[in-house]
């Protein structure tokens, strides 16, 4: 065990808060392994302990991030994510291999799957956007991190005008999927995309609204005048 994985397993369980970990748990509708930390916290203790590591082969930082992924802790896995990020100028088309793999095997709550697909996943599509994709697939899976994945890796490529009609796609493949989690994920990709495509996204709604279900399409508008709104969401 690499002696950093010592020293931030240490340090989670000294900052460790039963009354946190219980108020933690009220954000998830299903159990998560916690050891009671504000994000705040976690990301500090992240940023503070990756300076210990920056030196490292990229291959072996992944390593680590991997044996946090399967201690089952949710901020150790949070703590992965964030270090996955740190490299991102080092990133190359094979690191999309790790990510999948801690996409499909080890994501259990929401936080996970867009604390890793927001940045790290999406920094790397932007770079190869023929990973797109992958994506796609990921709109197919069983697993509803999986799904979820395939529309939040594409947040920040969305708000800076990029990848509309693969945005339009996915949304497509995801539309009447009826996990909230789903629906919220893709939901937020469409609101992402109108900040640089108000129209398009808007008029993708509309078209859609008679089968999309009212949560995916209230996180789409939420960011639309009110009029287009009113529109949107009419029966």
């Amino acid at each position: 065990m690499h002696p950093v994985l010592v020293q931030v397993r240490s340090e989670l369980q000294q900052l460790a808060n039963p009354e946190i970990a219980e108020i933690n748990q009220r954000f998830f509708k299903e159990p998560i392994t916690v050891y009671g930390l504000k994000a705040v916290d976690i990301r500090k203790l992240a940023k503070s302990s990756y300076k210990d590591i920056k030196d490292l082969p990229k291959a072996e930082i992944f390593d680590i991030c991997d044996q946090f992924w399967q201690s089952g802790y949710h901020e150790e896995a949070i703590i992965a994510c964030l270090w996955a990020y740190e490299l991102r100028k080092s990133y190359t088309l094979d690191d999309f291999a790790v990510f999948e793999k801690w996409i499909k095997n080890d994501i259990t709550n929401w936080a996970q799957c867009d604390t890793l697909c927001n940045h790290p996943v999406g920094d790397l599509v932007m770079l190869y956007p023929d990973l797109i994709s992958k994506l796609k697939a990921f709109a197919n899976s069983e697993n509803r991190w999986v799904k979820r994945a395939a529309a939040v890796s594409l947040i920040i490529p969305a708000r800076r005008g990029k990848f509309l009609y693969d945005i339009f796609e996915i949304a497509d493949l995801l539309l009447t999927d009826t996990d909230d989690l789903v629906q919220k994920g893709y939901g937020w990709m469409l609101k992402a995309a109108s900040e640089a495509h108000q129209q398009e996204v808007f008029n993708y709604v509309v078209s859609k609204k008679a089968v999309m279900p009212r949560t995916a399409l209230r996180y789409a508008i939420e960011k639309m005048p009110k009029e287009m709104k009113a529109e949107a969401m009419k029966k």
